[in-house]
């Protein structure tokens, strides 16, 4: 039986392919279209799942949308009647769509896939999810647990808001429910937006900001903007929001409560920012702990699930794993929108379908690299056609030359294998470095990437050594969970650097991995396996017979606003916009210095901030 789903036209599209159970392929739309964030329809995503597939459209027995749009207009319309005469504007600017375009969702995805594919029965092949149903499926289905509770948080889905699960074997129920305007992502996102960053993209920027700063403002959240019930369940005084009824997150209420009116995204971050990302961190991890705690008492499983864009916040993932609620605790690395078109994919074939999963020995994710892979040939007629300069190596003379210039202190572009699918690039579509050295987070951020000089990075480590470099004794191949540093990898700070606060602390040599420990001593773990990706597990390997460490930074390959790169040519044109000095694609690898220099190209301007 194949399976297609498909998450569209709200943020993060995306299609996947199941093949009799099992994961065959899953992009995002952004990838293809180098629009960050892409919600159109994923035109270009469906047509490479399908290829990956070997079939066409007319062949798919079942196409999944990832959500019920009838459903999210009752919830808009409700809302506006609930808070009339407030909130026309916002009604004013979403009514027109909604008539034109997601009333009429059906007859649009109808039409949308007859254009790719004229194939006859679509009508009758087509089938709508439920949001947190997609999200939940997503999580359980491809988990390592036979049983498990699914919690799932996000913005908002149809009505749902956050909502759990039990899941056994090939069934899935949603037990519970919050509901709209009660979100822990909405209010997460309104702490972004007031704190001048974009909203379904920034919030991630606000996790890696909260460290710089203390929670001197939970208790003002806890009395003034949330109520939270001793089972986790809470409730939003409206009050202080205004994305009910206005075209923003927050009101003037909200911002005389903090004394601040919203950051301009130009504007600089004051220690007062920092204050207030600890302050809804440390709220946000309450809120989570309560859930799970419950959630265990009442079900007495011992396997959790995670899914929803609040999933994606690693760090309360972190501290969620070390307070030992569950035994085990599994993140589906597309954890956000995009994920829920493989959720959609599988509640058919498990939920509608009514076929039992497959025994695991692990996750059924493939490490996530779901996505276009290209073979050697190609890698250098396209590099060849955008007239790159390379030399090919056989394996073992590329991975000796990658694993040098990264201890020369090198910024390596790394473009491997298979895609990955979810935001984190998991050593396929990396740009990597060496950890050891106290001035390359700078370097990166300035150089490379382009953003904000406060932005933390990632270590990827040999699965084997995980343990001996941080304080975290599971794997964590999705890059989803953030531990402490190893007590012996820490570095003694002194009497004036422990004074510092705030973006001043940036600078302190924390570890004997600076580039990869935040100011709290803390890092974004990436557990690497053979069994997954044995080309990046080789060359930690050959980074560690070097050097003696078997980490390395992992960033995203890509600027600030760029999608990561999809194709040879998207990571060419990176690596000559860049500071990036090594780029190694397939078995060619390209020096910076020996490159055409009319190629060359400012990339700072090509793609709009988020």
């Amino acid at each position: 039986m194949l399976i297609l789903g498909i998450s569209a036209y709200y943020h993060d599209s995306a299609a996947a392919v199941v093949r009799d159970g099992e994961i065959v392929a899953a992009a995002q739309e952004e990838r293809f279209t180098r629009k960050k964030h892409d919600d159109g329809f994923p035109v270009n995503a469906l047509r490479y799942c399908l290829d990956a597939a070997g079939t066409r459209l007319a062949d798919v027995d079942h196409v999944v949308f990832y959500d019920k749009p009838f459903l999210k207009f009752e919830r808009l319309l409700e809302t506006y009647l609930a808070n009339a005469p407030h909130g026309f504007s916002s009604f004013r600017v979403s009514m027109p769509v909604w008539l034109r375009e997601k009333l009429g969702m059906k007859k649009l995805l109808l039409e949308t896939l007859g254009e790719i594919d004229p194939a006859d029965g679509l009508k009758e092949k087509l089938l709508f999810s439920e949001h947190h149903l997609s999200h939940a499926a997503s999580a359980f289905f491809p988990s390592p647990f036979r049983e498990a509770v699914v919690l799932t948080m996000d913005g908002v889905g149809e009505w749902a808001t956050t909502s759990a699960s039990v899941g056994r074997e090939e069934e899935l129920e949603i037990v519970k429910e919050m509901h709209f305007p009660h979100s822990l992502g909405l209010l997460y996102s309104a702490f972004t937006y007031y704190t001048g960053f974009k909203v379904n993209s920034g919030e991630y920027k606000l996790m890696g900001l909260a460290p710089y700063g203390e929670p001197k403002y939970a208790q003002v959240i806890y009395d003034n903007l949330i109520d939270i019930k001793p089972d986790g369940s809470f409730r939003l005084n409206q009050r202080y929001f205004n994305y009910c009824t206005g075209l923003t997150m927050t009101n003037s209420q909200f911002h005389a409560l903090f004394g601040l009116p919203p950051r301009a995204p130009d504007e600089p971050l004051t220690q007062k920012h920092m204050d207030i990302a600890s302050s809804i961190q440390t709220v946000t991890e309450t809120v989570l702990l309560r859930l799970a705690q419950a959630l265990a008492r009442e079900t007495g499983m011992e396997n959790l699930c995670l899914a929803g864009g609040v999933a994606l916040n690693c760090v309360a993932n972190g501290k969620l794993l070390r307070q030992r609620v569950f035994k085990n605790i599994w993140v589906q690395p597309a954890a956000g929108d995009a994920g829920g078109a493989l959720g959609a994919a599988l509640a058919a074939y498990h939920l509608h379908a009514k076929k039992p999963r497959t025994p695991m020995a692990g996750d059924a994710m493939k490490g996530s690299y779901l996505g276009p892979s290209f073979d050697q040939p190609e890698i250098e007629r396209r590099l060849t056609a955008v007239r790159a300069k390379y030399e090919v190596m056989d394996d073992s003379a590329l991975l000796n030359a990658t694993a040098q210039a990264l201890a020369d202190g090198k910024a390596v572009g790394w473009f491997q294998g298979r895609m990955e699918f979810g935001p984190r690039a998991l050593g396929a579509r990396s740009i990597l470095a060496d950890p050891r050295s106290p001035s390359i987070q700078k370097t990166l951020n300035l150089k490379v990437k382009f953003r904000e000089s406060f932005r933390p990075f990632a270590p990827a480590v040999l699965c084997a050594d995980v343990a001996d470099w941080f304080d975290l004794n599971i794997d964590s191949p999705y890059m989803l969970m953030v531990a402490p540093i190893a007590p012996k990898r820490v570095l003694e700070m002194t009497a004036e650097e422990y004074k510092l606060f705030g973006i001043d602390r940036l600078n302190v040599v924390r570890s004997e991995i600076p580039a990869v420990t935040h100011v709290d001593f803390s890092a974004r773990v990436q557990t690497v396996h053979e069994q997954t990706n044995p080309r990046f597990h080789s060359l930690l390997e050959s980074f560690k017979l070097l050097t003696g460490c078997p980490v390395l930074v992992n960033t995203s390959f890509n600027v600030r606003g760029e999608p990561i790169v999809g194709t040879p040519e998207d990571a060419f044109r990176c690596f000559m916009g860049t500071g990036i000095e090594l780029l190694v694609a397939g078995n060619c690898i390209l020096k910076k210095e020996q490159q055409d220099a009319a190629l060359v190209k400012d990339y700072r301007n090509s793609f709009a901030p988020d």
